[in-house]
C-alpha cells in the first residue's frame, strides 16, 4: 500500500472495507472505489475525516468533477452536510481544482467554522482561475493573513495581467514584518517577465541576491527568462553560467532568447550543448530559423528531430510550415503535412492556419482552400483571418469579401485582424469603395474601435488608388498621432504614384520614429536625386553610415537535389555561384528572344 494512504489500526470489519477501497485507488480505480461509499452508506458506515480528505485529494488531482460531487454527496448521505473545517478545505480546494468555483464558495459560506487555509484556498482558487474581484473582495474580509494570502494575490494580479496590483502588493508585503518566500519573488518576477522592464527586473534580482534565493531553480530561471525578454543577452547569460543547478527549462530559455533577437550563431551553439533536449528546445531553435529567414536550416532541423523520434508539438509543426512558407518549399510542406497524418496528430487552430498559410504562399491556393472547408471548427476568426488573408494575395479580391459575409453568417465574431486583412485585402484588389464602407462599419457593426494598423490599411486603400486628397482628409480626421506603421504606409503609396513631396515628408518623418529603417533613407535618397540635390543625398548616406544603418539585401531560394540553397545579389561565395550564373544566363538570353519586336514605326 503506498505510503500517501491514510494508515488503518486494527482488523474490523470497517476498517476492511476501507482498506478494500483505498486498494482500489491505489490501482488506479478511483471511479470503482468512490461508487463503492453507496454501499458504505447503505450499512451506515462512515469513513473517517483522512479517508475522505484523501478520496477529495485524488479527484482534484484528476480533474474528476463528477466523483468529487458523489464524494460531497456521500457526506450529506451520512450526516454531514456541514463537514468539519478539514473535510471542508478539501472540498473547496477539489471544486477550484474542477474548475468550479461555485461550488467551492457555496462549501466556504456554509462552513460553520473556517480557518487561515480555508481564506487561503478561496484565495488560491481565485487567483488561478483569475478572477480576482471575488479575491480581493475576500482578501479585504480575511480576520488574519500570512504570507502565503499576500502571494496569492500578487501571482494572481501578475497573471491577470493587472501588473500595477501585483507590485503594489509585493511592495506593501515587503514593508510588513511577516516575512516572505520564494513565491513572493516569483510573483513579481511574472510581473518582470510579462512587463519586459529592465529596471525592474535589475531591482527584484538585486532583493533576491540579498535575500539569498538565487539558488532556487524556478527563480533564477524566471530571471533568465525576464532579462532574455528585454533584450538584454549578455545579463541573461550571466545569470545563466551563475547558476549551480540548470534543468532543461533554464536551457530553452536561453536558447529562445538568443533566437529571439536573432543571435541563431549563439543559439545553435548552446543548443548543441545542453545535456538534454526536450520538444520545446528543438522546437525554440527551429522557431527561431523560420522567424530569422533561414527556413532551409529550420527544415534541416525538423528532419534531424524526426529522424531522432523526438514526437513534434502544435508549435513545432506551425513553426515548420512557416519555415516551408517563407522559401516557398511547397515539396516539404507537403511532408509536413503528410507527417501530421501519419502520427494521427489532431492539429489545433495555428497549426490548421499554417497549413492554408504554406499552401497559398506556395502557389496552391486550391489546397488550401480545401484544408480549410475540410476543418470542422470554424469558430476561430484565426482561420477565417488567414483564409481571407490568402485570398488577398492571390489577388480573389472579391472572394475575399464573400467569405467575410460567409464568416458573418456562421456568428463567429471578426477581430481587430480580421478587418486588417479585408481592408488589405480591398486594398490590393483596387476595391475602393468597398474598403471605405467595411472602415467606417467597423465599430457599428462589429464593435471593434480602429488603431493604428486599420488607419494604415486605409491610407494604403486609397493611396494605391491615387486619392491623396481624401487620404489627406482622413489624416486630419484621425484622433490619434501618426506612428511608424503609418508613415510607412504613406511612404509606400508615395513609391508608387511618385508623389514626392509627401514621400520626403513621411521619409523624413519616419527617419525620426524609427532611425534603423532602412526603408525611409533609401526613398529620402531616391527623392533627393531625383530633385537633383546630391549635396543632400550624400548627407542621408552619411547618416546611414553614422547609424550603421544597412540596407537590407534581397534573398532568393533554389531546391537542388532535395536541397535548399540560398543566395543574394552578386552573390560570389555560393559554392555553385557558376551554376547559377549560367542559368541565369540562359534565361536572360531566353527572355530576349521570346520578348515580341518593337516596330518603331509604330
Amino acid at each position: 500500500m503506498p505510503s500517501n494512504l491514510p494508515p488503518l489500526r486494527k482488523k474490523t470489519p470497517r476498517n476492511c472495507l476501507i482498506e478494500s477501497l483505498l486498494s482500489l485507488v491505489s490501482q488506479g480505480r478511483l471511479s470503482l472505489a468512490i461508487s463503492s461509499l453507496d454501499s458504505l452508506a447503505q450499512k451506515g458506515l462512515r469513513l473517517p475525516s483522512q479517508t475522505l480528505a484523501f478520496l477529495l485529494q485524488k479527484c482534484a488531482e484528476t480533474k474528476s468533477l463528477k466523483l468529487g460531487k458523489w464524494v460531497h454527496l456521500h457526506l450529506k448521505l451520512t450526516g454531514r452536510k456541514r463537514p468539519e473545517t478539514f473535510v471542508a478545505n478539501h472540498l473547496i480546494n477539489m471544486y477550484f481544482s474542477c474548475g468550479s468555483d461555485f461550488s467551492a464558495r457555496e462549501v466556504f459560506d456554509k462552513m460553520s467554522v473556517r480557518n487561515l487555509y480555508s481564506y487561503n484556498g478561496m484565495l488560491s482558487g481565485y487567483a488561478k482561475m483569475g478572477r480576482m474581484r471575488p479575491a480581493r473582495k475576500l482578501f479585504d474580509q480575511m480576520p488574519d493573513r500570512d504570507v502565503v494570502s499576500w502571494n496569492s494575490m500578487i501571482i494572481g494580479y501578475a497573471k491577470s495581467g493587472v501588473f500595477d496590483e501585483s507590485l503594489r502588493f509585493y511592495k506593501e508585503l515587503r514593508r510588513l514584518c511577516i516575512g516572505y518566500n520564494e513565491f513572493s519573488f516569483s510573483g513579481a518576477l511574472t510581473v518582470c517577465v510579462k512587463m519586459k522592464e529592465l529596471k525592474l527586473t535589475r531591482q527584484v534580482h538585486g532583493q533576491v541576491l540579498v535575500i539569498g534565493f538565487l539558488s532556487n531553480l524556478v527563480i533564477s530561471s524566471t530571471l533568465v527568462d525576464a532579462y532574455a525578454r528585454c533584450g538584454e543577452m549578455n545579463d541573461a547569460r550571466m545569470m545563466f553560467n551563475e547558476m549551480q543547478v540548470k534543468d532543461v527549462l533554464a536551457w530553452t530559455t536561453l536558447v529562445s532568447g538568443y533566437a529571439k533577437w536573432g543571435d541563431m550563431e549563439s543559439a545553435s551553439e548552446l543548443f548543441n550543448e545542453m545535456p538534454e533536449k526536450n520538444p520545446v528546445s528543438w522546437t525554440a531553435l527551429i522557431a527561431g530559423y523560420a522567424r530569422n529567414g533561414l527556413g532551409d536550416k529550420a527544415l534541416e532541423l525538423f528532419r534531424k528531430m524526426m529522424v531522432l523520434q523526438i514526437r513534434p508539438d502544435q508549435f513545432t509543426f506551425s513553426s515548420s510550415l512557416c519555415a516551408c512558407s517563407s522559401i516557398a518549399s511547397l515539396k516539404h510542406g507537403r511532408q509536413i503535412h503528410g507527417c501530421l497524418i501519419r502520427l494521427n496528430f489532431r492539429p489545433n487552430t495555428i497549426v490548421v492556419s499554417s497549413l492554408i498559410d504554406m499552401y497559398a504562399k506556395c502557389g496552391s491556393l486550391e489546397i488550401g482552400r480545401r484544408v480549410f472547408d475540410l476543418t470542422d471548427d470554424k469558430q476561430d476568426p484565426v482561420l477565417w483571418n488567414t483564409m481571407i488573408s490568402a485570398l488577398a494575395q492571390h489577388g480573389h479580391g472579391e472572394e475575399a469579401l464573400n467569405m467575410f459575409d460567409d464568416l458573418v453568417r456562421s456568428s463567429v465574431k471578426p477581430d481587430r485582424i480580421t478587418l486588417v486583412v479585408i481592408l488589405n485585402a480591398c486594398s490590393h484588389s483596387g476595391l475602393v469603395q468597398e474598403g471605405v464602407r467595411y472602415f467606417e462599419s467597423m465599430t457599428g457593426d462589429h464593435g471593434i474601435v480602429p488603431n493604428q494598423e486599420h488607419y494604415a490599411c486605409l491610407i494604403d486603400l486609397m493611396g494605391r488608388a491615387g486619392r491623396f486628397d481624401q487620404l489627406m482628409n482622413q489624416l486630419k480626421k484621425m484622433p490619434c498621432e501618426l506612428d511608424g506603421r503609418l508613415w510607412n504606409a504613406i511612404l509606400g503609396v508615395c513609391r508608387i504614384h511618385g508623389n514626392m513631396e509627401l514621400g520626403r515628408k513621411a521619409a523624413e518623418r519616419l527617419i525620426e520614429l524609427e532611425p534603423q529603417s532602412s526603408a525611409a533613407y533609401v526613398l529620402l535618397s531616391s527623392i533627393y536625386a531625383a530633385l537633383g540635390k546630391w549635396e543632400l543625398v550624400e548627407k542621408v548616406r552619411r547618416l546611414m553610415d553614422e547609424r550603421h544603418v544597412k540596407k537590407e539585401r534581397a534573398i532568393s531560394w533554389i531546391e537542388i537535389e532535395n536541397s535548399v540553397h540560398t543566395f543574394t545579389v552578386s552573390d560570389r561565395l555560393h559554392p555553385l555561384k557558376d551554376v547559377i550564373y549560367s542559368v541565369l544566363e540562359q534565361l536572360g538570353c531566353q527572355m530576349e528572344e521570346d520578348a515580341p519586336s518593337i516596330d518603331p514605326e509604330r
